[in-house]
């Protein structure tokens, strides 16, 4: 890889002393249809400086006050800064263990990522990807709250594909040697978190040494079975994507008024984001069922298979439990109030089984315009609905951590609401803040 992603960056936090209790908050996406929980927060926070004021969360999004919201924050960012509220780190990375309630803390790394290597299109090749469509129109909100904004806040994780263990894991062993940054409990059962600051050096240069070789073609080649013809793909978003893509729309809007020399090191160009290992075992993998409703069972079975046939496929529908996966047959087992089975296809068109099995559903849905879908955790919830009259459900297999880069990389992004990554209680908690502003 002739580029480097990562920038060492200026880290800004909240003086010494500061409750970081009180502080540190959710992501502003999380808990948008339970305004209780926001409410229960704003009582937490009270009156001490906390990532509430800097921040919208989204469940207020469309109240008529949300351009007075946004002014708002613009103005207390201004006011921490100069009040001594924050202050500015020298250049360096955060390491950070995160205990959420699992059996295993979450390890990552926070850094900068160059938005020049982001592009969230359809088709991008970009050393960045997301792992999930982007919906295009969730961007114009928070770019509103991000103009005129000079600081940002991140609860971006980008992933990586390190099953050796060789860039984050190793940095616990001489954990004792950095400075503890910020060691508190986070509110509303967020657990606890701990940070360490690693100053711009020898260190922070070996990490990104270790980033950068996880592009090796040779090795990606053989990782993900692929060619030179496919684009490497060293960092996928796995969970902020929308964040992401608003900090590039920014950025595009900002450098238009830059020389060359000005946007080499415009803060704007870099997003604050934290790095985890796929592998890392805090981090669980779900699939999303299907749960459909107002459809025919028969008339889209046999939509289905038809679907595939036409798409150089085969598919045939055969008794429940039946079908037996393996790299040329995908199967979705299925469940309605008429009739069980397996839907099995074999030499499907994407990689991922859950991108196969949306791909049709799109298909079928784009002329059935009374059908409706639902997006299901849990294999209770399929088994208690989809058994109703009217409804049906499909059960998606299990995703292998490799599977998910392998999926993009074949595949292209993902459909949404293809695996989920831990609860909303998990999600990270904003700690960190950067100027975008110089």
């Amino acid at each position: 890889m002739d580029k480097r992603c990562t920038r060492v960056p200026h880290i800004i936090m909240p003086k010494k002393g500061t409750d970081l209790s009180k502080w540190a908050v959710i992501a502003c996406d999380q808990y948008t249809s339970e305004p209780e929980y926001w409410q229960e927060t704003e009582r937490v926070v009270g009156t001490a400086p906390s990532t509430l004021r800097l921040t919208l969360p989204e469940v207020y999004l469309e109240e008529a006050d949300v351009s007075a919201r946004i002014s708002t924050i613009h103005q207390t960012m201004q006011q921490y800064v100069a009040d001594g509220t924050l202050y500015t780190l020298p250049a360096g990375f955060v390491l950070t263990e995160r205990q959420s309630g699992g059996a295993h803390p979450r390890r990552g790394l926070v850094l900068a990522m160059d938005l020049e290597d982001y592009e969230y299109k359809a088709g991008s090749q970009s050393l960045i990807r997301p792992t999930e469509k982007t919906v295009e129109e969730r961007i114009p909100p928070r770019l509103a709250v991000r103009r005129g904004a000079s600081l940002e806040l991140p609860h971006i994780m980008i992933l990586i594909d390190d099953p050796e263990r060789t860039v984050i894991e190793p940095l616990f062993d001489k954990k004792d040697s950095f400075e503890t940054l910020y060691d508190t409990d986070l509110m509303q059962n967020g657990g606890h978190i701990t940070g360490w600051f690693i100053p711009e050096g020898d260190e922070t240069e070996a990490i990104q040494q270790h980033l950068e070789a996880l592009c090796d073609r040779d090795a990606f080649n053989k990782k993900y079975g692929c060619t030179d013809a496919h684009a490497l793909l060293p960092y996928a978003v796995g969970d902020g994507n929308h964040s992401v893509a608003t900090a590039k729309a920014y950025w595009d809007e900002v450098k238009q008024e830059l020389s060359e020399a000005e946007r080499a090191d415009h803060p704007a160009r870099f997003v604050l984001v934290e790095v985890v290992n796929i592998h890392d075992e805090s981090l669980i993998i779900e699939p999303i069922h299907r749960l459909l409703f107002n459809v025919d069972v028969d008339d889209l079975l046999d939509a289905s298979v038809a679907y595939f046939a036409k798409h150089g496929c085969s598919a045939e529908l055969a008794a429940a439990g039946t079908g037996k996966a393996d790299e040329h047959t995908q199967v979705f087992p299925f469940i309605s109030d008429k009739r069980c089975g397996d839907l099995i296809v074999k030499n499907a068109p994407y990689s991922l089984p859950l991108a196969s099995l949306q791909a049709f559903l799109d298909d079928y849905y784009a002329s059935h315009a009374d059908a409706k879908i639902d997006y299901i955790h849990g294999t209770d919830v399929i088994e208690a609905r989809g058994t109703q009259p009217g409804n049906m459900g499909f059960f998606l297999p299990d995703i292998a951590k490799n599977d998910l880069f392998r999926g993009v990389i074949f595949d292209g992004v993902l459909p949404r609401k293809t695996f989920s990554m831990g609860e909303a209680h998990e999600k990270r908690y904003y700690l960190e803040a950067k100027a975008i502003v110089k």
